[in-house]
C-alpha cells in the first residue's frame, strides 16, 4: 500500500509542478518646482518640489496627458520561482490599482507608472540587489519588493537612496523601525501573528491542539510563521514537535524528508509555511500515508490551480488557510473597486491580485501625504512615512498607522477553505479575527531573524 502511494504521489507532484509553474522614466539630479498652468486653473503640480523618479513631463501612455509622472519599480518573482504563478497576479493587481488611480485624476497632478521599472528578481536575493540597481535611479519607490530575504537583501542600499518599499512579504521584522529601516510599508497581519490567530481560532472553532509541528523554508517567510507557531504552543502549553526545514526552491518532488517528520511527529496539526506546489505534495503524501492531523497553511500557501491536481481531495478535508485580508469576492469597497477595474464577470488567476491592490493603499496614502507637505522628493516620502501614514483599507483591512511606531499594529487574519464551488477555489469564512494569543502577545520586535 504504502509503494503505491508513493507511485500515485510521483505522478501527483509532477503534474501539480506542471500546473503551478504556469518597462526607463526618471527625475532630474535636483529638486524640481513644478510651474506650469493651463487654462482649466491653477496646475495641482504647483507649489511640490520633486527630483528622483517624478517628472513633469506625462508618463508613457498617460491616462492624464497633462499630468505629470510618478515612476515606481517592481522587484517580483516572474518566472522561475517558486511563487511564480501568486507574483504575477500581484503586479497585475497593482498595475490595475494604479490604472483605477490614474483613472481617477491621480495623485496632485502626477500620473503613477510602475509598468515602465518592473523587474523579474527569481527569487534570488543576489538577482534582486542586481535589478534593483538597475532601476533604482529611474524611481520613486518601490511598490513591489518580493521576498523577505531578497527585501533584507536590498535594505541598506534602500536606507542609503531613501527609497521606500512596499513588501511582497508579511515578516514580522516589517513592523519595527530597528528592522526595517524605516523604508517599508508593510500591511496586515504578520506570518507569525497568523500563525497564532489561525491557531487560536483552530482551538475555538475545531479541535484541541496536544501536540503542534511546523513545516517552512529556513530564513524566509516559512521561519516566521513556523516562530509563530512555536510561540503559539509555549504560551498555551501545548508539545512543540519542532520546525522541520524544506529548502526554497526545492521543486516539487523533494519533500519526502518533511512528510516522513510529519508522519513520525503524530501532531494533531501542522503549521505549513513552503510554496503551494509544496503544500499539495506534503499534505497529500501524508494524508495518503494516512496521516490524522489537520494542515494551516500561511497565505502563500494556496494557489487555486491545486484544485486541478491529486491533492484535491487531501486539501479540501485536511487544510486550512490563514490569509490577512478575504479572498477575491468577499464583500469590501475594495473589491467593488477590483470588480469595477477588472469588468464584469472577469476572475483574476489567484489572490495574488487581491494582495497586490491591498498592498498599495499605504503607499497611496504616503505620496497623497507628502504631496500634501509640497515635497515628492524621496526625501520627503520617507518622512511623511516614518511620520505614521493613516491608510484606509476600504474594508479590506482594519484602518492603521503604518510607519511610525509599531504600537497598533495589525493582528487581524482570515480564515478560508477550499471551496470549489468559490471564485478562486477558497472560500473566506471570517475576516478581522484577532485570536487571544495573537492578542496578548508582546509584540516588541520580530519573532524570526
Amino acid at each position: 500500500m504504502k509503494a503505491r502511494s508513493t507511485t500515485m504521489w510521483a505522478a501527483a507532484v509532477a503534474a501539480a509542478a506542471l500546473v503551478l509553474t504556469a518597462c526607463g522614466g526618471g527625475g532630474s539630479s535636483a529638486p524640481t518646482e513644478s510651474s506650469s498652468s493651463s487654462d482649466a486653473g491653477p496646475n495641482p503640480r504647483d507649489g511640490i518640489v520633486f527630483d528622483v523618479g517624478v517628472t513633469d513631463e506625462p508618463c508613457p501612455e498617460a491616462i492624464n496627458p497633462d499630468n505629470g509622472c510618478i515612476y515606481l519599480g517592481v522587484l517580483s518573482d516572474l518566472t522561475e520561482g517558486p511563487f511564480a504563478p501568486l507574483a504575477t497576479q500581484v503586479v497585475t493587481g497593482q498595475q490595475d490599482f494604479w490604472k483605477y488611480v490614474n483613472e481617477r485624476g491621480g495623485i496632485s497632478g502626477f500620473d503613477v507608472n510602475m509598468a515602465q521599472n518592473t523587474r523579474d528578481n527569481k527569487y534570488d536575493p543576489a538577482v534582486h540587489s542586481q535589478e534593483y540597481r538597475a532601476i533604482e535611479p529611474n524611481i520613486l519607490a518601490l511598490a513591489q519588493t518580493l521576498g523577505t530575504p531578497q527585501t533584507q537583501a536590498i535594505l541598506p542600499d534602500m536606507e542609503a537612496d531613501n527609497v521606500i518599499g512596499v513588501p511582497a512579504s508579511w515578516w514580522s521584522g516589517w513592523q519595527f523601525p530597528e528592522t526595517d529601516g524605516g523604508v517599508i510599508l508593510e500591511s496586515g497581519a504578520s506570518y507569525c501573528i497568523a500563525a497564532m490567530g489561525g491557531l487560536d481560532w483552530w482551538v475555538e472553532n475545531k479541535a484541541p491542539i496536544t501536540k503542534l509541528i511546523a513545516v517552512g523554508y529556513p530564513g524566509d517567510y516559512g521561519g516566521d510563521y513556523a516562530a509563530g507557531a512555536e510561540k503559539w504552543a509555549a504560551a498555551n502549553g501545548v508539545e512543540f514537535a519542532g520546525i522541520v526545514e524544506t529548502a526554497p526552491n526545492a521543486t516539487a518532488g523533494n519533500q519526502d524528508a518533511a512528510v516522513a517528520a510529519i508522519l513520525e511527529s503524530g501532531a494533531d496539526v501542522v503549521a505549513v509555511g513552503v510554496g503551494p506546489a509544496e503544500a499539495a505534495e506534503i499534505i497529500g503524501k501524508a494524508v495518503a500515508s494516512k496521516f490524522a492531523g489537520k494542515f494551516l497553511g500561511a497565505a502563500p500557501t494556496w494557489n487555486p490551480l491545486l484544485l486541478q491536481t491529486a491533492a484535491a481531495p487531501a486539501l479540501i478535508a485536511n487544510y486550512t488557510n490563514v490569509g490577512t485580508t478575504g479572498s477575491f469576492g468577499t464583500p469590501s469597497a475594495a473589491m467593488d473597486a477590483m470588480k469595477a477595474q477588472l469588468g464584469e464577470g472577469i476572475l483574476p488567476a489567484n489572490d495574488g491580485y487581491t494582495y497586490g491592490w491591498v498592498w498599495q493603499y499605504p503607499l497611496k496614502a504616503a505620496l497623497e501625504k507628502a504631496a500634501a507637505n509640497g515635497d515628492l522628493t524621496r526625501e520627503g516620502l520617507v518622512a511623511a512615512v516614518q511620520g505614521g501614514v493613516e491608510v484606509d483599507y476600504e474594508g479590506a483591512l482594519p484602518n492603521s498607522l503604518v510607519g511610525g511606531p509599531p504600537a497598533d499594529v495589525d493582528r487581524s487574519v482570515s480564515i478560508n477553505i477550499p471551496d470549489e464551488e468559490s471564485p478562486l477555489g477558497v472560500k473566506t469564512l471570517l475576516m478581522g479575527y484577532v485570536g487571544k494569543t495573537a492578542q496578548a502577545y508582546d509584540y516588541s520586535g520580530p519573532c524570526s531573524g
